[in-house]
């Protein structure tokens, strides 16, 4: 009897240390949640920010990382869904996503109950500004819609333009361009003389070119992303507009080309270095990190392939990567300690150079890219053409 208890005690201790064991391993490895449209009307960003995520690094300061990837679809309920089950379920240290401006606002609140901090791979500068109590946990790669919008109007200006029509979803990327390039509009002498909105999922938007073309505009300024926006572009070239038409720089990736094709020779959008990495002048700032990124992507998946949304993921896991060693020294993965640490540590993101710009965050900043994060680029001949501004 003795025996029996003494195996039974035996047992009970060995799986103890067993399962503490276990436990120790999970403490031990970051977990990385990533919510991306990979399918819907924003596949054309979700698919190679998806590829470039199994290209960031499984060990960060001797700690795996696991990366916990799901598809929202490019709807914004699947994006919260998502972000809910990658915090109380699969308990992640930090959320990269969503790929698109109304999936990752609506992410905002459940960030902040979770205390866990998010890189979006979304453009519009209301996922991080003003930062208050949600959007402290909040942090973005791409470019500022005022960033872009700023270059392309100091373009616009200097090539003659005065008056502009505006076609932009109706949804918060169009109002935040709307907003940010009226405001760039004024600064720089141009009129926007006519304004129209379209959903990503329209099939049609013949009404909206009539009126634009109506108020006889010397340009014309398109405020989508991904193949939906090349739409106006059609329409604007079948109905005979002769005027300039911009994008910005939501469309820059090849499925944009291949969608619009012959309709959108002579375009011209802002634009992350990475898209004509290439062409960068030795002197150039971001040329070398650029070209890292497309490396190892096109190492990956092909010469020709790299798209400039899959370089706000490489470079959320850049900012990651220089993060995570200073949030060790507070607390191990896991832990609420560590997640707040990792915040306070992207925050303080000095010097990061990535696929499109130098990041610098603080306190008050937490997109963190200047100037050297947007050139101007032409499409010639069904390819990107780098512009001087």
């Amino acid at each position: 009897m003795k025996t029996k208890k003494w195996v039974l005690s035996s047992i009970s201790a060995g799986l103890a240390a067993a399962l503490m064991g276990t436990a120790g391993i999970a403490a031990a490895q970051v977990k990385i949640g990533v919510t991306l449209s990979a399918t819907g009307p924003a596949a054309s960003l979700g698919i190679p920010e998806k590829n470039t995520i199994a290209l960031l690094p499984k060990e960060i300061a001797g700690k795996s990382v696991q990366y916990i990837v799901l598809d929202d679809a490019s709807d914004t309920s699947k994006a919260v869904q998502n972000t809910h089950k990658l915090i109380d379920e699969d308990h992640v240290d930090a959320i990269i996503g969503s790929s698109v401006t109304p999936n990752s606002l609506a992410m905002l609140d459940v960030v902040a109950q979770g205390k866990t901090p998010m890189i979006s791979l979304a453009a519009s500068a209301a996922i991080v500004e003003p930062i208050d109590a949600k959007r402290q946990w909040a942090f973005k790669t791409p470019q500022n819609d005022s960033l872009m919008a700023d270059a392309l109007a100091s373009y616009m200006e200097k090539q003659g333009v005065k008056t502009v029509g505006f076609i932009g979803f109706t949804d918060a990327y169009g109002d935040s361009w709307l907003k940010e390039f009226n405001a760039a509009a004024a600064k720089h002498n141009l009129k926007v003389v006519a304004s129209e909105r379209y959903n990503r999922t329209d099939s049609s938007v013949t009404g909206q070119a009539l009126k634009l073309m109506s108020a006889n505009p010397d340009a014309i300024l398109i405020a989508g992303s991904g193949t939906p926006a090349a739409l106006p572009s059609t329409t604007l070239k079948d109905r005979g507009y002769k005027g300039k038409v911009y994008q910005t720089h939501g469309v820059a990736n090849n499925d944009f080309l291949r969608v619009c094709g012959k309709d959108c020779e002579g375009e011209l959008l802002p634009a992350g270095p990475i898209l004509v990495a290439d062409q960068l002048p030795d002197s150039n700032p971001v040329k070398k990190s650029a070209l890292a990124y497309k490396t190892a992507y096109e190492k990956a998946y092909g010469v020709g392939t790299v798209a400039t949304f899959g370089g706000h993921a490489w470079d959320a896991g850049q900012l990651l990567q220089r993060a995570i060693p200073v949030a060790l020294k507070a607390g191990q993965p896991g832990t609420e300690a560590f997640r707040v640490a990792l915040r306070a540590a992207l925050e303080n993101s000095q010097d990061v150079a990535g696929a499109h710009g130098i990041f610098n965050m603080s306190a008050t900043d937490h997109a963190g890219l200047d100037q050297r994060a947007r050139v101007i680029v032409e499409i010639v001949n069904n390819k990107w053409k780098l512009q001087s501004e």
